[in-house]
């Protein structure tokens, strides 16, 4: 029976990624790199930044990195002043979770600071039960996210689930040996999230309710 669930954030809870997109893309050519593709930026939505540059321009020099970095939080800062709104009946369907009793918690690639502004912004700073950041520690898909939330909550791998919207989310799952759900309408399609046997891939967010409890009532 679950009892904590572990939500990434942007493409999955908020709906973020054209301004994800938009920042990098600004960000690479203030440092003299070639802007990535739409398709290539949303690929790598989930790493932690470190990875997603690597990612996307692999012969990246360590000062490109520390200056894209800059400028990528610079570009997003700005554009946050007004936040991503969350995806249609996400905030409604993590109340209900909250009142049934499950532990909510996030695993994200943003960065600590990142998270906090909009937790703040979304006053839902006191909302969460627990969070972790890639800043802080292994960036998906290694498991130590997941890891270190089932310690917190003294969780086993079978009473908790992993709910994201990217094949690093859903590989993260697998590596920590828990359930996954994946959510359809984010960064990765599908087909990218069938591959890693998910509970469900769901087209709604609000979905996620009806699978959590129908494992609930086996």
């Amino acid at each position: 029976m679950p009892k904590l669930l572990i939500f990434d954030w942007d493409g999955t809870l908020c709906d973020s990624l054209s301004r994800i997109v938009h920042c990098l893309r600004c960000a690479a050519e203030s440092v003299g790199l070639p802007p990535p593709s739409e398709l290539d930026a949303r690929n790598i939505v989930g790493l932690g930044m470190v990875d997603a540059l690597t990612t996307l321009f692999p012969d990246i020099a360590r000062e490109q990195i520390d200056a894209m970095r800059d400028s990528y939080s610079r570009h997003f800062v700005e554009a946050d002043r007004e936040p991503s709104p969350f995806f249609s009946g996400v905030s409604e369907t993590l109340c209900r979770l909250k009142d049934q009793g499950y532990l909510l918690t996030v695993a994200t690639g943003k960065s600590r600071r990142g998270l906090d502004r909009v937790l703040r912004a979304h006053q839902l700073d006191q909302f969460f039960d627990g969070t972790r950041c890639a800043d802080e520690t292994a960036g998906k898909p290694h498991p130590l996210m997941l890891i270190e939330l089932m310690e917190e909550f003294e969780c086993l791998p079978e009473e908790s689930i992993m709910i994201g919207d990217t094949e690093y989310d859903l590989a993260m799952a697998a590596n920590a040996g828990m359930s996954s759900i994946g959510v359809s309408y984010g960064a990765h399609d599908s087909r990218r999230l069938t591959r890693y046997r998910p509970l469900a891939c769901l087209d709604k967010f609000s979905d996620v309710e009806m699978v959590v409890n129908s494992i609930k009532n086996i």
